[in-house]
């Protein structure tokens, strides 16, 4: 399908475009995704439908525009939100040529990389919503729709919403960057993690992390960790703390919600021995996902963590 030629012609129609190649229909969820009394219930509507103002991108593509929905794709969101920190491969991903203010017709496009070339695919702007609610990502901000739209096109590519319940996040690292992706064990752990870990940060890779457990149940530790889940790591730094220095790490949760409860998370105590220029510059105390840990912490909690760049 081609991007340009499909929307020249629904504007010269004046009609908005309607996918037949993946359609506003169940067999796009999957068969199995929800019992099959909900399937029957999904509307699809554009984000023209649900706000008088729809953008694509409001103020720059942020991970904290990511709110998971229904479908199990941390996976992929978790990847995703690695993404917008490197703008270099982003703009892969999202072309520019694109929105809800010029030229719209309903119609919108995405690349992934898939078996060594960029592959662009065409979608229409009808999302899936059960009872009134996201099928899908739903956004952070109500009137900004690049995360649903993403997610649905990459849905098509994978054949619908249903094979993305469930997936690993070095496949949707690769597929968002065309990279090369190296993952750590971290009951194994290499002896200069820290290191790892501060250099990949510095050289802009992009970074996730998994717990152990089955994905299908997502449960919550007293401690704010959930089991069988993927998450984004979103910094790496070296900071001097009491009389020497002390390693964290800064993890994101694609839920947008639900954060690490221990030692150096959001209100933690450690934080007060911490010079306030550092504690400015670095803790954002906000229920958004985030939060920062050691890295000994990050070795219990975390069973892998996945690294990628264009290079080796």
């Amino acid at each position: 399908q081609d991007f340009q030629d499909l929307r020249a012609l629904c504007l010269s129609q004046g009609l908005l475009f309607e996918d037949a190649t993946f359609p506003a229909h169940i067999s796009s969820i999957g068969p199995t995704l929800l019992p099959e009394e909900k399937l029957r219930q999904i509307q699809w509507k554009r984000p023209t439908e649900l706000q008088r103002n729809p953008y694509l991108i409001m103020d720059g593509v942020s991970r904290f525009d990511i709110l998971q929905g229904e479908i199990g794709d941390c996976w992929m969101l978790a990847a995703l939100g690695s993404l917008t920190l490197r703008k270099q491969f982003l703009e892969n991903v999202l072309p520019k040529d694109q929105g809800f203010q010029d030229d719209y017709a309903g119609i919108f496009h995405f690349q992934f990389w898939q078996y060594g070339e960029w592959v662009d695919v065409v979608i229409d702007d009808r999302l899936p919503f059960l009872n009134g609610r996201y099928l899908s990502v739903h956004p952070r901000t109500s009137n900004e729709f690049w995360p649903s739209l993403l997610e649905k096109a990459y849905a098509k590519l994978r054949g619908s919403y249903q094979n993305l319940n469930g997936g690993y996040l070095s496949d949707a690292l690769i597929d968002l960057t065309g990279g090369v992706q190296v993952q750590f064990s971290l009951k194994d752990p290499p002896p200069d993690l820290e290191e790892i870990l501060k250099t990949a940060d510095k050289s802009r890779c992009l970074m996730g992390c998994s717990t152990s457990g089955q994905s299908r149940r997502n449960i919550e530790l007293r401690n704010g960790i959930v089991q069988g889940h993927a998450y984004t790591v979103t910094g790496a730094v070296k900071i001097p703390y009491k009389n020497g220095w002390k390693h964290i790490i800064r993890i994101w949760n694609p839920w947008g919600h639900g954060e690490w409860k221990g030692p150096w998370s959001d209100d933690s105590p450690q934080w007060d021995h911490v010079d306030p220029e550092y504690r400015e510059a670095l803790l954002r105390n906000k229920d958004d996902g985030e939060f920062w840990m050691s890295c000994e912490n990050f070795q219990e909690q975390f069973s892998w963590l996945y690294i990628c760049n264009n290079t080796p």
